[in-house]
């Protein structure tokens, strides 16, 4: 019911849309809501990219993904543990306050607060120090060659304005759907290229170009308005953009792509993605939560493990769900951001394998198991955990399914909820394009509560000696070196079958042929790159 509501005012939002529209106007589509307009509540790329258009960071991606300035001009490492960043002055929030380095300080303190999904981005002992108004040292316990890797998509808050609107406390992903959100979930206020104006979770947020933006002169975009409309259902979704209601929307099925490239105004954008869709399993409790076996874990066991995995035919995913736009992974990260990938293989689909390892497990008659998997928020997310169910069902392998919208499912998963899984599909793209962020945030011991360790190992997978590698990768220097140490990191990884890494999703962004724009690898739409003819 809740998706047919949601579908109802989509439609309605489309039509005043379609009134209001004109050619400096850009309106999109995507499956998912904007639950929260506060960046630091949910590490999910859509949330990121959406919000990475009015809140910016020290550095910013390209459209190749490439390191730029952003909030800070530039930067140095003073010596092996001191950064130094020089911001830029003359800077403004939306609601006029100075950006200055007090800023950043707060931003860093807040980030890695209690309530954060990304508090990762920055190590929890590195002390920020304002020297003076435009200028932050980052004083670390070790070197770390990759610190701000990942710091694109975290955005610099305003200080004044969150403690004078009582808003220095993150709302968590938990609370997001909540009445209780704070005063930075329900407004905005950055230093990009567009502010938000209004914004009504579920359905509709809209944006206006920010004028007084420190780089309007050099702009990249012509539009003056963004409208944003959450559509969940496939068929409406592709309907709104074949009727004209709408410039754009993604993600396109890959079913319509060919209705949508040969209907005249429109065509799709197709393209890798970085992002991996992998499946998981909780290896920390010593008894499931969900499930038939009853005083022991069965996923404590790598062949248990193992079984699951060889009883997934990823090339009947590929073909029959995927359509050919995937591509089969046998690592967490897509091959693009790791030169030795080509070294490790998958484990070889065989259910007769797979059902001879249960039963030296001692699960020869099979279990049940409850399968957390979101619904509107990965390429025919639901489909996959249908098919996966479907052969594990072939094992003997019962699978009992909550699959829910993405706000439902993260809600659920994450640390926020004292990671309430037995078994789930996730998809991951690491903001820092490189192996470590894997690693850690995916593969690293963590405590019960993920304040300790990797944080989004929602399974508790965890590996003492991949820990102590992982630590050696975050400060080698040489990149030769750092490579070996990734390869050895990942053979545990595969060894241990820690995940089951499924593949990697294409891209299929569906547009008007009036509108320019860049598709990113890793799927964040920025406004600023776009023109409409």
């Amino acid at each position: 019911m809740r998706r047919i509501l949601l579908g109802t005012a989509a439609v309605v939002a489309l039509t005043s849309a379609a009134f209001a529209q004109d050619e400096k106007t850009f309106s999109y589509a995507f499956q998912g809501e904007l639950k929260s307009l506060d960046q630091y509540t949910l590490n999910e790329t859509f949330s990121l990219g959406t919000l990475g258009n009015v809140y910016e960071g020290l550095i910013k991606r390209d459209g190749d993904l490439n390191i730029i300035p952003g909030l800070a001009e530039s930067w140095e490492i003073v010596d092996d543990t001191t950064w130094r960043f020089h911001l830029r002055k003359g800077v403004k929030f939306h609601n006029g306050n100075d950006f200055t380095a007090e800023d950043v300080v707060f931003s860093a303190d807040r980030v890695r607060s209690q309530g954060s999904d990304l508090t990762t981005r920055i190590p929890k002992d590195a002390k920020f120090e304002a020297v003076d108004d435009y200028t932050v040292d980052v004083h670390l316990s070790s070197p770390n060659p990759i610190l701000h890797y990942e710091w694109g998509t975290w955005g610099i808050m305003d200080k004044d304005w969150a403690e004078e609107n009582d808003a220095v406390a993150v709302t968590s992903a938990t609370s997001a759907g909540e009445d209780n959100q704070n005063y930075a979930a329900l407004h905005a206020n950055g230093t990009g290229p567009f502010k938000i104006v209004s914004h009504e979770a579920g359905v509709q947020t809209v944006f206006e170009a920010n004028k007084d933006w420190w780089d309007w002169d050099n702009r990249d975009f012509n539009i003056d308005k963004v409208v944003f409309t959450p559509i969940a259902q496939d068929a409406t979704r592709v309907n709104a953009l074949l009727s004209g209601q709408i410039d754009m929307a993604y993600p396109i099925p890959v079913q319509d792509i060919p209705r949508v490239d040969a209907n005249p105004g429109t065509d799709v954008l197709t393209g890798p993605e970085l992002r991996t869709i992998f499946l998981g399993f909780d290896q920390m409790r010593d008894e499931l939560k969900s499930s038939s076996v009853k005083g022991k874990n069965p996923f404590k066991d790598v062949r248990v493990r193992k079984a699951f995995y060889q009883a997934i035919d990823i090339e009947a995913i590929k073909k029959k769900i995927m359509r050919d736009l995937s591509s089969p992974a046998a690592l967490m990260i897509a091959p693009q951001l790791y030169s030795k990938s080509d070294q490790f293989k998958r484990y070889p689909y065989d259910p007769k394998a797979a059902k001879a390892l249960l039963e030296e497990a001692g699960y020869g008659d099979g279990f049940t198991v409850m399968m957390d998997c979101p619904n509107d928020r990965y390429v025919n997310d639901e489909q996959i955990c249908q098919a996966i169910s479907a052969m594990l069902a072939k094992i003997g392998i019962t699978i009992e399914p909550n699959f829910q919208p993405k706000t439902q499912y993260f809600a659920k998963v994450l640390a926020s909820n004292k990671y309430d899984t037995s078994f789930y599909l996730l998809g991951w793209t690491p903001g820092s394009l490189d192996s470590w962020n894997v690693l850690y945030n995916l593969n690293n011991c963590r405590n019960e509560d993920g304040t300790e360790g990797g944080a989004f190992n929602l399974g508790g997978y965890c590996n003492k000696d991949l820990d102590a590698l992982t630590a050696k990768i975050l400060t080698e220097n040489d990149p030769d070196t750092r490579d070996e140490l990734i390869g050895d990191a990942f053979t545990i990884i595969h060894d241990d079958v820690a995940h089951i890494p499924l593949h990697q999703q294409g891209l299929a962004w569906g547009k008007s042929t009036n509108i320019d724009l860049v598709q990113r690898a890793d799927n964040e739409l920025m406004f600023y790159h776009i023109k409409k003819n």
